[in-house]
């Protein structure tokens, strides 16, 4: 197979990532995008070649010339369409977060195996240059073993859609929203969270939207949490959509026994103090590869389809953010520190 036959299941403001990324990563031909109104699908359809436009997912699945989905529609239509997707034989690149709690995560992963597909779970900022670069880093032994790391996804919050800020509306506040980036991308550079220890809440009980209405918010736009990992290294992870400005997309320091990494931070995409690696004392900014973004991403997906490249296991990675949400949750709750359900434990008694 080597062209990959795509059918878009959603026009959000997130599709425009993925439609980019497709495009960039070649072999990809988006042959039907599919939106509740037209307009919107419409307009994607004009810019990235798109032939057809429908407003009922559900003809994307009936079509024998399509190969897989990409779903990036709101999160409480995740479970019902994935698994839908799952039976129609159809492999899936699902928007973070997989779902709105484990339970559902499960429920599509179950439908997954037992149709033979391949799903995966988009997180982007595993597949920037300078998180790849960084993790290399690590892993070589070139920084010594991490000790610490601080995490910040930060932005002023979703001002485009109410859906964001309701529970009516399928809305899952800021941990699923905007920190399950940063849950995956912790998982993803230091393993395993075992414990979390945290306070959500909140701050703006109100919102006005792009368009001016104002809108009751009703899920927690803002959480602060500590984690501590499996291989010893503890961690503070801020997610935040009540600041004004925000960072870009995600603000890391970390903090080795022979080095010191900051990613996406006033020193630029990746800076590091590592004489041991450089040879020399003082901050260095490594050359990155020029990639458009979303390229690496989607070439990885679209390659594990083809049986070109290793397939990830990032609806395992999904379960896992979820897990570690429900933990930041509870622990929220209760006001104590919580251990972290294993994605293996709860599959298997599934």
């Amino acid at each position: 197979m080597d062209t990959v036959r795509i059918g878009f299941i959603g026009a959000g403001y997130i599709a425009d990532y993925h439609l980019g990324g497709l495009t960039a990563a070649g072999g990809a031909d988006v042959r039907v995008i599919a939106g509740r109104s037209r307009e919107r699908p419409a307009m994607l359809a004009k810019r990235y070649g798109i032939a057809e436009v429908v407003q009922d997912w559900r003809s994307v699945l009936e079509r024998a010339d399509i190969d897989a989905v990409v779903i990036v529609t709101p999160d409480n239509t995740h479970e019902e369409i994935a698994v839908a997707a799952a039976q129609a034989g159809k492999a899936i690149l699902l928007q973070k977060p997989m779902g709105r709690s484990s339970a559902e995560c499960v429920r599509i992963i179950s439908a997954a195996r037992e149709a033979g597909i391949d799903l995966q779970v988009s997180f982007m900022h595993r597949h920037f240059e300078e998180v790849s670069c960084a993790r290399e880093l690590i892993a070589e032994g070139k920084t010594g073993p991490v000790l610490s790391m601080r995490l910040r996804n930060a932005t002023p919050g979703p001002d485009w859609k109410e859906w964001f800020f309701t529970q009516a509306g399928g809305g899952t506040g800021v941990v699923l929203q905007l920190g399950s980036h940063g849950i995956d991308l912790s998982r993803y550079m230091f393993g395993e969270i075992e414990q979390v220890l945290a306070t959500v809440a909140i701050q703006r009980p109100e919102r006005k939207l792009s368009d001016g209405r104002r809108v009751s918010v009703e899920l927690d736009d803002l959480a602060l949490a500590t984690y501590r990992f499996a291989s010893g290294a503890h961690g503070s992870h801020e997610m935040n959509f009540v600041e004004v400005q925000g960072c870009d997309r995600f603000r890391l320091e970390i903090y080795c026994e022979d080095a010191s990494l900051w990613l996406r931070t006033e020193r630029g995409l990746l800076s590091f103090y590592a004489p041991e690696v450089t040879g020399k004392k003082g901050w260095f900014a490594p050359d990155l590869p020029p990639r458009p973004l979303g390229a690496r991403h989607h070439a990885l997906w679209l390659d594990g389809i083809r049986g070109k490249a290793p397939r990830e296991k990032t609806a395992e990675d999904g379960l896992a953010t979820l897990l570690v949400a429900e933990a930041i949750y509870q622990s929220a709750a209760e006001g104590r520190q919580v251990t972290v359900k294993r994605p293996a434990d709860v599959l298997r008694n599934n």
